[in-house]
């Protein structure tokens, strides 16, 4: 049997007053009188009323809810930011709606129509690694606000709050190079994607400050940079006829899979070839050896990107276009590149 949905207008008919007037009371309005309020209230617990924010939200053109959009929520660093996005959110007196593209466009697209339906006041998106047509994107920050956090686009002139990743490659490799490491190989994602692109970049900028001529044949780009490619991309590079002495994978799945292929030929780590990877999960501590890598403070982008787009909302911040807000990582150095 189909249980009855109690509404405004079925406590408004039972207590033979105006549905406004049972609403207002609900919402403590002046207007109405201690006693009225007093016996809305009462029969609204008994029936275990519950309002609809939704409804609520259309008529107030206000709903203090925030879709956020990201790829994968099983991720641990996704898990780490949307930590952050949910305790500043209640600070701020906003809910959240969080789903889940799994890294697929089309359902990208899909979430993002969805968060409008649902009549959000604004969205927090982390883009799919396969974002390349961003047009889907832009109709949305056409219609009410929208922040980039983590996986962003510069084809998006919105406020995007990430990692400075240039910045945190630069300074893995140049730890690899005052380590003594010459031959540093590189295993990142193709081209269209933004993140990898920047990591790739800081990478060339130590090699360049360092008079460390680029060899093609250390920089290996894949489809998905996972431990499993992790794990094939470094067989392929012992294959090679001058191996690496060092190699930077830019996730830590790649680089344990990196770990785990060097143990399996017993090549000593980091004395034959050093290891280092990007994020700090459980994973880089759980290996053996211990992972080097760059710590990414994912409270802190999620915090950061909640209060700026909390801000449009409210109207407290003037919209820049293309604003990038770069959040401080930090490299954490464990016995894969350095044994005391």
């Amino acid at each position: 049997m189909k249980k009855e949905v109690v509404t405004l207008k079925k406590l408004a008919q039972i207590l033979d007053l105006s549905t406004s007037t049972v609403s207002r009371a609900l919402n403590d309005h002046p207007d109405i009188s201690e006693e009225t309020r007093t016996k809305v209230k009462n029969l609204a617990q008994s029936m275990n009323y519950v309002p609809n924010i939704f409804a609520k939200g259309f008529r107030n053109h206000k709903t203090n809810i925030i879709g956020v959009v990201v790829p994968n929520i099983t991720h641990y660093f996704t898990t780490t930011m949307v930590r952050g996005i949910l305790e500043e959110a209640a600070i701020r007196g906003y809910r959240v709606i969080i789903s889940e593209s799994n890294n697929d466009v089309k359902k990208q697209t899909e979430m993002l129509n969805t968060m409008m339906q649902f009549g959000v006041d604004g969205i927090l998106a982390s883009l799919t690694k396969m974002t390349r047509d961003v047009d889907a994107v832009l109709q949305t920050l056409n219609k009410l606000p929208l922040i980039l956090f983590d996986k962003v686009s510069n084809k998006i002139p919105c406020t995007q709050v990430t990692i400075n990743d240039e910045e945190a490659a630069y300074n893995a490799i140049e730890h690899l190079i005052n380590i003594e490491k010459k031959r540093i190989a590189i295993i990142k994602e193709r081209e269209f994607s933004y993140t990898s692109e920047k990591r790739y970049a800081g990478y060339l900028r130590a090699l360049k400050e360092h008079n460390i001529k680029v060899d093609d044949k250390l920089v290996i780009s894949v489809d998905d940079i996972s431990l499993e490619q992790g794990k094939r991309m470094t067989n392929h590079l012992l294959s090679i006829k001058n191996r690496p002495d060092a190699i930077f994978a830019i996730t830590d799945s790649a680089a344990v899979g990196v770990i785990q292929t060097l143990k399996k030929f017993n090549i000593k780590i980091p004395e034959d070839i050093a290891v280092i990877g990007f994020s700090n999960s459980r994973l880089s501590t759980v290996i053996e050896p211990n992972l080097t890598t760059v710590d990414q403070p994912g409270e802190t982008i999620g915090r950061n990107a909640i209060k700026y787009l909390i801000d449009e909302i409210e109207n407290k911040t003037q919209i820049v276009s293309n604003k990038m807000i770069e959040i401080k990582g930090s490299l954490i150095i464990r016995d894969s590149t350095f044994k005391v």
